[in-house]
């Protein structure tokens, strides 16, 4: 290592710096953070899932000190989609006493490279990073490295030019979230601006963000995981990947929310707990999945996703995002006869037809930074609203 004007001080990363996380797997050269703990990762035999569980999204490392310097050395795994435009750096955003203080990428690290075409993933070794903040103030202060949420990430040193104590968070409510890739952060500019943590911050939450790209399925391991997972507030948003996968038909969708919901309930029987519909995607509104590439426009150097359903298809059962809107209203209608801590939530209000018409979805299916910052701004706004006014203030004293 060069020298450098600081005494450094290296902290072991345990489990009490690490926040967001629901499992630290040792690994040969650090910690991998896991977002599903080993026994449903165990469950689970689907690649795209394990590949999203790993990606650190809403994971930070939370400590107080009086530092001047911090220094994090890092292995991540970046993303290479064959014939695709490059895949963005991920970030680590540094968050001092609440503010935003700096951001950097790691360079090197291992590589994913998937051809969407086969399907096939080939697996590449590369060297690690180290990130450096500097220019911090002498005075204690509470310091936040969040990693990038769409990069599984290695955590291997932490060093600082002062000592360290895992930051105090008591007195704060923790929030556990589930949703897609649009909650796991897809297109977000950095992890700190990913819808759910920008919803976070507004309402002065920790964030458990179970945000699981292509993977929110209703899989009963997830159920389980946020049944076990002490939180204050839960949410869950469901559908959009139901289409894409083409999963399920209608005859299954309401009892599998039904069974999903009363695992939740098994461990948080009054917490609020707040059903999300999907935002507006007019690619699947009343056209059914699957959702597929659009292979004729990588020429141009973009990547499209279209629908691979017929509208005719709903007749036999095929679920669309209207469809699904119409069967959770009705769900949680019926269930909230008999749980006055359950709301709903139409997803078009955080995104809908005008939003669309100002904010296209760029690659038709996920929106980009501007419209998570829109998207988290307006779900705060309802389920943090003040005086009560809304499910995640409702029950406050």
């Amino acid at each position: 290592m060069p020298s450098t004007p600081y005494s450094w001080i290296t902290t072991p990363i345990t489990a009490g710096l690490v926040r967001g996380a629901l499992d630290l797997e040792p690994t040969p050269r650090g910690l991998l953070p896991h977002r599903l703990p080993a026994w449903a990762r165990a469950q689970n035999s689907d690649g795209q899932l394990a590949m999203a569980e790993s990606q650190p999204s809403g994971v930070r490392l939370a400590f107080r000190t009086r530092a001047t310097a911090v220094e994090l050395d890092t292995l991540p795994t970046k993303r290479i989609y064959v014939g695709a435009p490059p895949r963005p750096a991920g970030h680590y955003d540094l968050v001092v006493d609440g503010r935003p203080a700096g951001r950097a990428t790691a360079t090197g690290g291992n590589t994913l490279t998937i051809d969407m075409s086969t399907g096939t993933v080939e697996r590449g070794a590369g060297p690690a990073a180290t990130l450096r903040f500097t220019g911090l103030s002498e005075d204690d202060k509470d310091v936040e490295i969040w990693l990038p949420h769409n990069e599984t990430t290695e955590l291997l040193a932490l060093r600082t030019d002062a000592p360290v104590e895992p930051a105090d968070i008591s007195g704060r409510r923790t929030w556990l979230h589930h949703g897609s890739s649009i909650s796991h952060g897809s297109d977000a500019a950095s992890p700190t601006t990913t819808w759910p943590a920008l919803a976070a911050a507004h309402g002065g939450v920790e964030l458990i963000n179970l945000g699981l790209a292509g993977s929110a399925l209703l899989d009963p391991f997830v159920a389980r995981t946020m049944r076990d997972t002490p939180a204050d507030l839960i949410s869950v948003k469901i559908g959009i990947n139901l289409v894409n996968t083409d999963l399920m038909r209608l005859r299954a969708f309401a009892p599998a929310v039904h069974g999903f919901l009363d695992t939740i309930r098994e461990g948080h029987p009054t917490a609020p707990l707040l059903v999300v519909s999907p935002i507006l995607c007019p690619l699947h509104e009343d056209t059914p999945g699957p959702t597929a590439y659009d292979f004729s426009r990588l020429g141009e150097g973009r990547l499209l996703f279209t629908a691979a359903g017929d509208p005719a298809e709903r007749a036999g059962g095929k679920l669309t995002l209207n469809v699904i809107r119409d069967e959770l209203r009705r769900v949680v209608a019926h269930r909230a006869a008999d749980d006055p801590n359950l709301y709903h939530l139409d997803g078009r209000e955080l995104y809908g037809e005008a939003d669309h018409g100002e904010l296209p979805l760029p690659d038709r299916l996920h929106p980009d930074a501007a419209t998570h910052r829109r998207i988290g701004e307006r779900f705060a706004a309802h389920a943090f609203a003040p005086g009560g006014g809304g499910p995640f203030t409702r029950s406050m004293d």
